[in-house]
């Protein structure tokens, strides 16, 4: 359930959430100065080196055939003694424009062995180079390339999770409908981690929280300009744009107060629930844009814990 707050109330920020966010705010690039192949540089010359924690069971780098080419896959598979797991195939986040496999490793690795299922995690195209659909279309080819193959890599091809953070979300929501809407493949249940559901900067959010809070307003809007430069009326980009929402799978929606996207996230939730899909919907008041990828912070390791359960609950027994 989430909490309610009146307008004027400043939000709460624990210690280290605000400490943190002050040295976000002062060190993230403007990416708005900045060109793509610039800005992943930058944020790559920043990461801290791989760790390869929680350890698995296996891990595999693979590519498959996609839509636009070579498309590159990273498979873990915990240690769980159950012989077909739950397979989750994820998108990471980076405004449609940056990060990859390695950026997500870790996260990837904890929902792995939390769930006790194998995560399939998707190198899609990045914008500007590849606008949008090329990122939707490279998510829904993974999706199908994981249900025809997952007993190869201990997966259960009845229990698919489509999941992602950020852009990823948005990713996910968006090939949930394409996987409906297309004769498949069944999905069991979608995962939605403060998902960019759409390009509305005028909901209450983005009015309280477009700056100050490492995520902007301005950082959005330039997110989705270089992902869809004809326009979003589409449900391949928005899913909203779908003529409704009714029949798809249960959904886990987790949205953070201080994120601008997180009343399009909020909404989206509550309009799942009213199509008749079955929705676990969490706000984490205090909170920011990206921080279930940030396992230092002591509020993270008690929320994934909880949307680890949240998942393993919408999953088919």
């Amino acid at each position: 359930m989430e909490s309610v707050r009146s307008p004027e109330t400043e939000p709460e920020l624990l210690p280290e959430v605000a400490a943190l966010l002050a040295n976000l705010n002062s060190g993230f690039p403007d990416v708005t100065t900045r060109s793509a192949p610039e800005l992943r540089a930058i944020i790559r010359s920043r990461r801290a080196p791989l760790q390869w924690l929680p350890a698995m069971r296996d891990v595999r780098n693979l590519t498959i055939d996609g839509p636009g080419g070579p498309l590159p896959l990273r498979i873990y598979r915990p240690h769980h003694d159950a012989g077909a797991l739950p397979v989750i195939v994820f998108a990471h986040g980076g405004g449609f424009v940056f990060c990859d496999l390695d950026s997500h490793d870790e996260f990837c690795r904890s929902m792995a062995e939390g769930v006790g299922a194998v995560v399939v995690s998707v190198d899609y195209r990045l914008a500007p180079e590849h606008p949008a659909p090329a990122a939707h279309d490279d998510m829904h080819a993974a999706l199908r390339w994981a249900a025809a193959h997952a007993p190869e890599f201990g997966g259960d091809p009845a229990a698919l999770v489509v999941a992602g953070d950020s852009a990823g979300g948005n990713l996910a929501a968006t090939v949930a409908l394409a996987a409906r809407d297309r004769n498949g493949p069944s999905i069991a249940a979608q995962l939605l981690l403060y998902p960019v559901i759409d390009d509305d900067f005028d909901t209450e959010s983005y009015r309280r929280f477009g700056s100050g809070y490492y995520n902007t307003a301005a950082a959005m809007r330039w997110y989705w300009q270089q992902y869809a430069p004809h326009g979003t009326d589409d449900s391949r980009l928005v899913p909203t744009r779908a003529d409704t929402l009714a029949g798809l799978p249960p959904a886990v929606v987790i949205t953070a107060e201080l994120d601008p996207p997180c009343s399009s996230g909020d909404s989206y939730a509550r309009l799942l629930t009213e199509a008749g899909v079955a929705v676990h919907h969490r706000r984490y008041d205090g909170l920011f844009h990206g921080f279930l990828t940030i396992p230092a912070l002591t509020v993270t390791r008690t929320a994934r814990e909880e949307i680890w359960t949240m998942v393993r609950a919408a999953l088919p027994v």
